[in-house]
């Protein structure tokens, strides 16, 4: 939940709620102006923490130092995740063993920071002429790579260029 769905003090309509006292002790089973009296007299806030259970759990607390964890524990939850970019090579038909090895050892570096790596075989004018003959070029890509990479999406023609995505091995 984010903080602007909690309901505090006098926006909390039901009839009777579950209350948890100030220092985290269970209360039991109260009307909202008992609850809310409590909390008055605490000097704290009523807070509704989870309103889909029967009856719904409110807390006596601080409301600005709840808000201001909460605010805390989603910026850290937002550093610790990681984006999956997805990073495209292209190739030629006509590719030179050399230069085959350059992509790959830079599929390689995409793959150990944990992104995805679509491969592209590309064909210009007459090469169209010749696709199925180059798919080759394609699986030898990624069994040059199976140590490291998984295929995710064999190889698909798609209008004058064939692609597939190779994924970290797990």
């Amino acid at each position: 939940m984010t903080i602007s769905e909690y309901m505090i003090n006098e926006q909390i309509k039901d009839k009777e709620v579950r209350l948890i006292g100030a220092d985290g002790e269970m209360i039991g089973i109260v009307s909202v102006k008992e609850a809310q009296k409590i909390a008055d007299d605490a000097g704290l806030d009523l807070v509704k923490i989870s309103p889909n259970a029967k009856p719904p759990v409110c807390k006596v607390i601080d409301y600005g130092k709840f808000r201001y964890e909460q605010t805390r524990k989603e910026k850290d939850a937002k550093k610790k995740q990681k984006i999956v970019e997805l990073k495209e090579i292209r190739l030629s038909p006509n590719i030179e063993a050399n230069d085959l090895n350059t992509k790959m050892n830079a599929a390689k570096k995409f793959l150990a920071k944990g992104d995805k790596v679509k491969i592209t075989l590309r064909f210009r004018g007459r090469e169209m002429a010749h696709m199925n003959s180059s798919k080759h070029i394609l699986d030898d890509f990624a069994e040059a790579l199976a140590d490291v990479a998984v295929v995710e999406k064999a190889p698909k023609i798609e209008g004058r260029s064939i692609s597939m995505v190779l994924a970290e091995k797990k």
